[in-house]
């Protein structure tokens, strides 16, 4: 199935209605579709190379609008949202950071969990949803989904841009590894930053 979802959506990438499709893609995504926005992005830009800040915007505007479905999902939809967490194996994690959520060393774990996922290969779907689950911050939760999609969809669309195919190429035997290196990386130089603000306050 996943498979043919993949093949779907190079389709569209090609089709005369591409960004609308991009758009329908990156939002469904963010809260129950398997296939990311990545799939099309990267042949759509490397089709039209003038229209790669365009593409990266919708992607990005039209994933964190997904998001928040998925967050109201989860807020909203109780039996429809564990049924989605449990399908992808965190629903302990989600019970335990729930009871943690009011201190601070368990809204800083929801944080940096929350930015891998919006910009590495994990699930975002799912913790779009957990957010709503345990009711995050709603407004955090849309700035730390706008940080991370855009970062990353930037980063995708640009080498996109910038090294077509070869880019692609890359993306296939090492894109998922390389994102996720990048991710803890920025997630350490965050806890960093944050230590020496408490650290000088």
């Amino acid at each position: 199935m996943f498979n043919r979802l993949y093949k779907k959506c190079l389709i569209l990438a090609a089709h005369k209605s591409s960004n609308f499709f991009l758009g329908l893609v990156s939002f469904v995504e963010s809260s129950f579709f398997p296939i990311p926005p990545d799939v099309m992005i990267i042949p759509m830009v490397i089709a039209k190379k003038k229209s790669y800040l365009k593409i990266f915007f919708i992607a990005s505007i039209f994933s964190v609008l997904g998001g928040v479905f998925g967050y109201m999902l989860g807020a909203i939809f109780f039996d429809l949202a564990i049924n989605v967490i449990e399908f992808y194996g965190y629903e302990n994690k989600v019970d335990i950071l729930k009871n943690n959520l009011s201190e601070g060393e368990g809204f800083l774990a929801w944080l940096s969990i929350l930015f891998l996922a919006g910009f590495t290969p994990l699930p975002y779907k799912a913790f779009t949803i957990a957010s709503g689950l345990i009711g995050f911050n709603i407004l955090i939760f849309i700035i730390v989904s706008l940080i991370s999609r855009s970062l990353r969809f930037f980063i995708i669309s640009y080498l996109s841009y910038k090294f077509g195919d070869l880019f692609t190429e890359f993306m296939n035997k090492h894109g998922s590894k390389w994102f996720t290196i990048l991710g803890l990386l920025l997630i350490l130089i965050f806890v960093i930053l944050l230590l020496i603000l408490k650290f000088n306050a």
